[in-house]
């Protein structure tokens, strides 16, 4: 989104509340509530492929970036499992927990979406004027309680559904049945998924808005290619 909402500075502060004749354009005219249209529709477009990227086969586990492995405090204990033979059973509790989140992001996209809903002009205004992630910074404070309250029960549903807290259960037990063991382990697995969740989320967002501000491509309707189309001639 950088070269798309930045691009909207220049009608914005030169001209009315009504309407903003973007320099070099005489004969054209865009109204502010347009303007706020098109970021509505581009910030709809990141965020859309944000989420798809996540919410597919491998969109965690497939990823150096986001594969989600055990909890920090399970990690402890991972190497000593692999060492008495029980690498597949962690292997299998990892696969699952990636799963559940693949699965569990689908159902971010109605919260993101009443945040773009509600965005008013002022805000658009705040994006277009702020930093180059304003507006991945505008849904970390509109959305993130509620993301969390959201996939707290949404994980807990997928990590059951994909055996995952089965899978993550037989690993801890397994782990606290050793005779040798004295700090028995047991991680609140759908809080910590819930967490780098949500942070995948908000990364991939950033990622899409750094693109959208920068690929004249993004373009795809016609709201957008009026409005950014003449700022870029101008």
């Amino acid at each position: 989104m950088k070269r798309i909402l930045l691009t909207l500075v220049i009608p914005f502060f030169f001209f009315s509340c009504d309407v903003a004749n973007f320099p070099g354009t005489a004969t054209s005219a865009v109204t502010q509530s347009e303007a706020a249209t098109a970021i509505r529709q581009a910030l709809d477009k990141g965020v859309g492929r944000g989420i798809a990227s996540l919410n597919q086969t491998d969109g965690f586990f497939g990823s150096a970036l986001y594969k989600l492995l055990l909890p920090p405090d399970a990690q402890k204990i991972e190497n000593t499992l692999r060492q008495v033979g029980l690498g597949s059973m962690v292997d299998r509790a990892i696969l699952q927990i990636n799963r559940a989140a693949e699965d569990a992001v689908g159902h971010a996209g109605p919260i993101f979406l009443d945040a773009i809903r509600d965005m008013s002009i002022a805000d658009a205004l705040n994006i277009v004027s702020g930093p180059r992630d304003a507006a991945t910074n505008y849904f970390r404070e509109r959305t993130t309680q509620k993301l969390v309250n959201a996939f707290s029960p949404i994980i807990r549903a997928s990590l059951d559904k994909f055996n995952a807290t089965k899978y993550y259960t037989d690993v801890i037990n397994t782990y606290n049945n050793f005779p040798t063991t004295m700090n028995k382990l047991n991680p609140d697995l759908p809080s910590y998924v819930v967490d780098r969740a949500v942070t995948a989320l908000f990364d991939q967002i950033a990622q899409e808005e750094a693109n959208i501000r920068t690929n004249p491509v993004a373009r795809t309707t016609e709201i957008l290619k009026k409005v950014f189309g003449r700022v870029s001639r101008s």
